[in-house]
């Protein structure tokens, strides 16, 4: 039987990790690092740093914009989804939530029992939407943008407004089941061609 190794104590560790040496190089950066100037410039890792760039599509894939919809944030909050993470995993790709002005005047309105909501739809994460017609009608607004620019996906949990989208062609749905987002008509989508159903 061995004997059992023992733990530095805690001064020695704090000690070792307060040392003027570890302070000096850590805690100046200006002063240039040696193997870096000595690091030849045919080394392979300055050729590939545009390819890890946050702004390339390369490794991100596609980058798409969801509207959003005043009952998909709330019924994302019941089933304590989060609506980002959530619609990355379901899309497997990096995707913008937009939110119109109609969709937040419409959560303005619920009141104070909708608080949770209104305060998820002004995270800065989220892209806003300016509106330019007359009236709060968040329906009316998500089918207008839709018709006229089917660069998005409309996030919905409401029957009618699903139902005013699918006559739209070419404009994918995502709505909520079992706990998690699902997609609808998203291959039809790139097509160009949508089914009915």
């Amino acid at each position: 039987m061995g004997k059992a190794k023992k733990a530095q104590k805690f001064a020695v560790m704090k000690k070792m990790v307060t040392s003027k040496h570890l302070k000096k190089e850590v805690l100046n950066p200006t002063k240039k690092d040696e193997n870096k100037e000595k690091a030849s410039r045919n080394d392979a890792g300055h050729m590939f740093r545009p390819l890890f760039s946050s702004s390339t599509t390369l490794l991100w894939g596609r980058l798409y914009r969801v509207l959003v919809d005043t009952n998909f944030i709330n019924f994302s909050i019941q089933n304590k989804l989060d609506l980002e993470k959530g619609m990355m995993d379901c899309l497997y790709a990096k995707c913008t939530p937009c939110i119109t002005d109609c969709v937040m005047a419409e959560l303005e309105k619920l009141g104070q029992k909708y608080r949770v909501a209104l305060r998820i739809a002004k995270d800065p994460r989220f892209e806003r939407l300016l509106c330019t017609h007359k009236g709060t009608y968040a329906d009316d607004c998500i089918v207008d943008r839709v018709t006229q620019h089917k660069c998005y996906i409309v996030a919905t949990c409401d029957r009618d407004l699903k139902r005013r989208i699918r006559k739209v062609p070419g404009v994918p749905i995502m709505y909520i089941t079992k706990h998690q987002y699902s997609i609808e008509r998203l291959p039809e989508a790139t097509i160009g061609g949508a089914p009915r159903i």
